[in-house]
């Protein structure tokens, strides 16, 4: 096994309980996205493969602080359902219902320290709506974020050409894309889009995001971590 393991699922029970058990282990991070189109250029899986991605770049930043729980794939994708390009979408409360359980495992386990870890904007205010209330059932330190809040205003300006965060499958999410999974890009597609900031996206500003993001993650972890992690990311 790699002594560096952060992945819940690529642990044994042993492995896993003695991360938790001693006390290493003390923050969980879901990540949680969807499955949906993003254009003729990004697959369907780019939501919950950029918030795993970040999520596993924290993690081995604080080893052995924190784990990454098996990623919650679907999420709420309705809005995109008319377009017939086959996505998934969960109804809002079979959304909640499965990020409860994310939660109620591992407090169960004795992690009181929970990051929901976001890349899907249909996500966003269903679960800004609730969870306060899973904080409060729980009595644990349960945070809901995107990854993308945690990108400095002034990195967004100069490494975007649009400054516009996060789009849907536009220069920041084909930037995000290019550097951390090119293999999913479709190069051709890229370059003939009718959206300006898709054609000029570049691995190289896809680097500096993804760095910047991670920094400021990190950090938030480590409060966690710690105890001593604000409910709302100040400065950013």
């Amino acid at each position: 096994m790699d002594t560096q393991e952060v992945r819940l699922e690529r642990m044994t029970r042993v492995e896993a309980w003695e991360r938790i058990e001693s006390g290493a282990a003390r923050v969980a991070i879901v990540p949680t996205g969807s499955i949906e189109q993003h254009l003729e250029h990004l697959t369907m899986g780019h939501d919950i493969r950029s918030a795993t991605a970040v999520a596993e770049a924290v993690a081995r930043r604080v080893y052995p602080a924190a784990i990454v729980a098996e990623p919650l794939r679907a999420g709420i994708s309705e809005h995109h359902m008319a377009y017939r390009f086959g996505s998934v979408t969960l109804k809002p409360g079979t959304f909640h219902s499965v990020v409860w359980d994310a939660c109620d495992s591992f407090v169960r386990h004795g992690i009181e320290h929970i990051l929901i870890l976001n890349g899907h904007g249909g996500n966003v205010a269903p679960m800004r709506g609730v969870v306060n209330q899973f904080r409060r059932y729980f009595g644990a330190s349960i945070h809901f974020h995107s990854y993308w809040d945690f990108l400095p205003g002034d990195v967004a300006a100069d490494g975007l050409v649009t400054g516009s965060v996060p789009g849907h499958a536009q220069e920041f999410e084909t930037a995000m894309a290019l550097h951390m999974f090119p293999d999913t890009v479709r190069i051709d597609a890229q370059a003939l889009s009718t959206d300006e900031g898709v054609r000029v996206a570049t691995a190289k500003s896809g680097e500096k995001l993804l760095e910047a993001i991670v920094a400021a993650l990190t950090t938030q972890v480590e409060a966690m971590a710690s105890g001593d992690a604000p409910s709302e990311i100040d400065g950013l």
